[in-house]
């Protein structure tokens, strides 16, 4: 598959089959990665995986703000990703100082998590395993559950699986005309 058809085809998956992704492919998947660029090649991304039941469940009950969607979609899957990044560190050129580079200032980190979360994503699709980005979550509830270093915040919660039934179709873009636009002098 190349790179055009992964970005036209990957789609949100909500519904999993009964069946774990095994680790060496989660492992594959996050080399992938890991190669996802970000400020000053600082590669603040963390990934830390979760596949346990149990945790799984805290997971759904108290890092989700109780949105019985991504309660629901959580219980169904197989594994989770807990997207998370090192702060104070994207949006610097300098890490000995405090000033930042950009005007987006430490918003820069974010950018940075987008960049791993989709490129997670894409890497995922590619090894047959889908995935859906939760935006609904508690950051501080889910840092606890997993417990993440305290120089780390979660960015997103990533459910993974193989997904059951048929392949979600694309849904209708814009026209390319709407959402661009060339500036000339």
């Amino acid at each position: 598959m190349n790179a055009i058809e992964m970005i036209k085809e990957r789609r949100s998956v909500r519904k999993f089959k009964n069946e774990k992704v095994d680790r060496a492919t989660m492992k594959e998947i996050i080399d992938i990665s890991r190669w996802a660029p970000s400020w000053a090649n600082y590669q603040v991304a963390r990934y830390t995986l979760v596949d346990d039941a149990a945790v799984m469940q805290k997971l759904a009950n108290d890092g989700v703000k109780g949105f019985v969607y991504n309660m629901s979609t959580l219980k169904n899957a197989k594994g989770v990703l807990v997207l998370s990044f090192v702060k104070g560190k994207s949006g610097k050129l300098d890490l000995e100082k405090e000033e930042y580079a950009t005007s987006k200032a430490n918003v820069w980190e974010v950018f940075d998590a987008g960049i791993a979360c989709q490129t997670f994503c894409l890497a995922a699709h590619a090894k047959g395993v889908g995935t859906c980005i939760f935006g609904v979550i508690d950051d501080d509830s889910i840092s606890e559950i997993v417990n993440l270093p305290e120089d780390e915040t979660v960015a997103a919660l990533i459910v993974y699986g193989y997904e059951e039934g048929e392949h979600v179709k694309p849904t209708s873009r814009k026209d390319v005309g709407e959402i661009m636009r060339f500036v000339d002098a």
